[in-house]
């Protein structure tokens, strides 16, 4: 008896600074593709939660590393809609916590942190149960899936991009947004270089495209891939 060959799912990545839109837009390609949907930095987030949850030092790698033995995590591939779990905890939107974004950035600088992530990251994105998944993140397209048929980096100039998180934001005051992500971009530039396309990578810039236009772009580019 025949067994029907497991297809593996086609792997978009896409890579981008803070405020670039890689979220949203990622989302929106994958629900039109009918792709799941993964959003890495959910899991340095989640980390980082549990961390604080424990009180452990965040600036202390070995306490860090210490972690992942503990780190029973699960995150949802639908685009319509996801849970972020960790254990018995659902902490969908405890990880977006300001107290939260102080921290990830020391969390996710730690190597072995990297290293169990991505091979995390590797194995949700095979197991999904849809024709493609779009990996959204940091360092997506060169360490994540450097063999992705479709690899992308979503940018935009600084000041659009400063612009759209403080319309995000619209409780904090633009300069104060502007801070906080220059300083991200900064802190999470120590480890990965997500600014500068690499070697195969083709950049979408959404300066001067709105949110539609964006999608419509990085939809062009994975179509363009798969002929």
């Amino acid at each position: 008896m025949n067994s029907t060959p497991t297809v593996a799912p086609v792997v978009v990545a896409i890579d981008g600074p803070a405020g670039s839109g890689k979220s949203s837009v990622s989302k929106a390609v994958a629900r039109r593709l009918g792709y799941g949907f993964l959003d890495t930095g959910a899991a340095y987030r989640a980390l980082a939660w549990l961390a604080l949850d424990r009180g452990a030092d965040t600036e202390s790698a070995a306490s860090v590393v210490a972690l992942l033995d503990d780190f029973d995590y699960s995150i949802g591939t639908d685009p319509d809609g996801y849970s972020v779990r960790v254990g018995e905890d659902d902490v969908t939107e405890a990880i977006r916590e300001p107290r939260v974004a102080a921290v990830v950035s020391a969390v996710a600088r730690v190597p072995e942190v990297r290293a169990h992530l991505v091979a995390m990251f590797r194995s949700i994105a095979a197991a999904v149960d849809r024709p493609g998944i779009v990996i959204e993140g940091r360092d997506i397209t060169t360490i994540v899936a450097p063999d992705a048929p479709v690899r992308i980096l979503l940018t935009a100039d600084e000041t659009v991009r400063m612009a759209r998180r403080s319309a995000e934001l619209t409780d904090l005051a633009a300069d104060s947004v502007g801070r906080a992500l220059a300083e991200r971009d900064r802190a999470d530039a120590r480890v990965v270089d997500f600014l500068n396309a690499a070697d195969g990578v083709t950049t979408v810039d959404s300066t001067h495209l709105d949110f539609n236009r964006t999608v419509d772009a990085v939809i062009t580019v994975i179509e363009e891939a798969s002929t």
